[in-house]
């Protein structure tokens, strides 16, 4: 009886991925449609929305940070919000704040009103400009999902995801954020310069009187079907073994030489947190039913590099945090 039930149990999950992939798919058509190149980056950013968490995305001004993330919320049926960070912005600001009312009859009372963090979809642009108390403020409620406010608590919509901006480039006026707080971005998505072919289409595609406008493929509760489906999927003991393996090489004092000389401080079990689940939801991006070791290596540099900090001698020889990653990468694939 129980091998039955198991049995009914996988087809279940089967067909619900089969379903999974084809609106994935749908998506990944319908972003292309506004978004030209950028594969990576994209697939990166829908990779932690589908797995339920919340990315930064790092790159110079005008590559479509904030078009993806609008095409993101119309495409996949979110309320979208969008904040641009200021060092004068406040946590009120972005979290809301408590309004005197007075009726009719003279009798005052407090009302809360809701501040943009309550939306399913917020962007949270040039984050590291705002004060750390801001910062702070915003990275609580990514966290805990729900703020609190004079006592009171006020649970944010679900599904809530945020997709913050950084500029790499201007440092004067920002507040980078700590290690700790970067550690809540379930991933780093660096957003480099589109190659020629796309930078050719953006030209023609964007600079005329029509411009194309994307259509709702899912919805918000559709959304979280699938980010459950994710946190079923099978994953093989090759797969944990292998995320197991390249979390903990990127340590120091795990035995890896390269490692125990470049690196001051690696990567904690929220990593590999992370790339559990990204990995399945990266096999049902690509279309299939159960992650492989290519979908952990892909994932290396986006899910570590923001979690690790490289000794002083190490940047000193013009060394980045990718290149350790790379060779991490190397290694493991042997």
């Amino acid at each position: 009886m129980m091998k039955t039930e198991a049995s009914l149990d996988e087809k279940a999950i089967v067909a619900a991925a089969e379903r999974a992939l084809s609106d994935i798919a749908a998506i990944r058509g319908e972003v292309s449609k506004v978004i030209f190149g950028q594969e990576s980056v994209v697939e990166n950013t829908i990779l932690a929305v589908l797995s339920g968490g919340h990315a930064l995305l790092v790159g110079v001004p005008g590559l479509a940070k904030t078009r993806l993330v609008t095409t993101l919320g119309e495409v996949l049926g979110l309320a979208a919000n969008r904040i641009q960070f200021t060092p004068d912005l406040m946590p009120s600001d972005i979290l809301g704040s408590e309004v005197m009312d007075q009726d009719d009859s003279g009798r005052r009372s407090f009302r809360f009103v809701k501040g943009p963090v309550f939306a399913q979809l917020l962007m949270a642009d040039e984050i590291n400009r705002a004060s750390p108390r801001t910062q702070s403020a915003l990275l609580q409620a990514m966290q805990e999902y729900h703020i609190t406010i004079a006592g009171q608590r006020y649970d944010l919509p679900a599904p809530f995801h945020v997709l913050a901006t950084q500029n790499p480039l201007e440092q004067e006026g920002t507040y980078p954020l700590p290690e700790a707080q970067l550690d809540r971005f379930l991933l780093q998505v660096d957003v480099n310069y589109p190659e020629l072919a796309a930078e050719r289409q953006i030209l023609l595609e964007t600079t005329g009187l029509g411009e194309t406008r994307p259509e709702a493929i899912i919805d918000a509760q559709r959304l979280i079907e699938i980010q459950a489906l994710v946190r079923q999927m099978p994953v093989s003991e090759t797969v944990v073994d292998a995320i197991l393996s390249l979390v903990r090489s990127a340590r120091p004092g795990q035995g890896n030489a390269s490692t125990d000389k470049n690196v001051a401080w690696g990567p904690g079990p929220r990593a590999g947190q992370a790339m559990m689940l990204c990995a399945r939801a990266r096999a049902l991006y690509e279309g299939r039913l159960a992650p492989s070791l290519d979908d952990i290596f892909a994932l290396a540099e986006p899910i570590l590099q923001h979690r690790m900090a490289l000794t002083f001698a190490a940047r000193a020889e013009g060394m980045s945090v990718r290149d350790v990653i790379a060779g991490l990468v190397r290694q493991a694939k042997g």
